[in-house]
């Protein structure tokens, strides 16, 4: 069984890539071997299951290994390190509107939280029972990531246990919820990933589906698109352009318009969790698989040509 669901997703992945020959003016990209640069003796590096890039270009891992963020400039020297006394086993990772960050921990015995830092690692809220699973308004099983309005409100995909979107106001308290496990419309199996688009919509990676749906921000389903695989990192750039991680497919980053779903070209190269751009539209992608072919890379950069 295991032998035919291999062969028949890298059958698949075949056939997505000579789909994506038509795709005139698509975006070229080459991955730049030497970024980022060797870390310090006293680290090393654990899987990345994020990457996000704050409002003044520098780039984080988030990764499996202590301490558990590093933040690089953009040529790759690592900078800063921090989050060890807060984090047990890193997931979601990503930039607020007003250049703070969310981290999701998803440990079962010691996590199930969400906690938000300033980008010095300062925790400014945090949110969830440290080592309690739940289902309640501040309890999780599994929290997978969390994204931010404009408004301040946000959202939590407490997607690996639980199977459902959370939303909290501003200042942590809870408003609603919606989901169980399923595959009907707001229904979920491993909602992993979201971002939120410029109409002000709320995409969810539902993974386990294959397909992003699309809600408004009170749970109200719009759509739904099964173009981009089996989506466990996304990321929305300044043009509009929808970036999605994909690893379980073997189609690496898959990018398309994100106010339609119209894919419009493959960046390959990488097995990716996680992935964000920065404003010269160069991508970095976070893994966990130990890289293509074995390679050992768990983080790169494709530079836009």
């Amino acid at each position: 069984m295991t032998i035919h669901l291999a062969r028949d997703r890298r059958l698949a992945a075949l056939l997505f890539l000579l789909s994506l020959a038509p795709f005139a003016g698509a975006a070229e990209y080459v991955m730049d071997p030497d970024w980022p640069k060797p870390l310090p003796e006293d680290i090393e590096w654990g899987q990345v299951p994020n990457v996000t890039i704050d409002h003044e270009g520098y780039i984080y891992a988030f990764h499996r290994s202590e301490p558990p963020v590093l933040k690089f400039d953009p040529e790759g020297n690592l900078v800063d390190s921090w989050g060890g006394e807060w984090i047990q086993r890193p997931h979601g990772f990503r930039v607020t509107p007003d250049g703070n960050i969310w981290a999701t921990d998803y440990h079962r015995q010691l996590g199930n939280t969400i906690s938000l830092f300033d980008t010095k690692g300062n925790l400014l809220k945090r949110l969830g029972a440290a080592g309690f699973t739940g289902a309640g308004p501040n309890t999780f099983d599994g929290p997978a990531d969390v994204v931010q309005a404009g408004n301040g409100d946000f959202f939590v995909a407490d997607g690996h246990w639980n199977n459902r979107i959370v939303k909290f106001d501003s200042q942590g308290r809870y408003l609603m919820e919606w989901g169980k496990r399923g595959s009907g419309p707001g229904e979920f199996n491993l909602p992993h990933t979201l971002v939120i688009d410029q109409r002000g919509r709320l995409l969810v990676g539902d993974r386990g589906n294959e397909r992003i749906q699309i809600f408004d921000q009170d749970g109200n389903y719009i759509t739904e698109w099964d173009q981009f695989g089996w989506p466990s990192g996304m990321f929305i750039d300044g043009n509009d352009i929808l970036y999605v991680a994909d690893y379980q497919s073997l189609r690496g980053v898959t990018y398309g318009s994100a106010e339609t779903g119209e894919v419009m070209g493959f960046i390959e190269g990488s097995e990716p969790e996680g992935v964000v751009v920065d404003a010269d539209g160069n991508v970095y992608t976070g893994e966990v698989t130990g890289g293509e072919g074995g390679d050992g890379m768990i983080i790169r950069k494709f530079i836009r040509q």
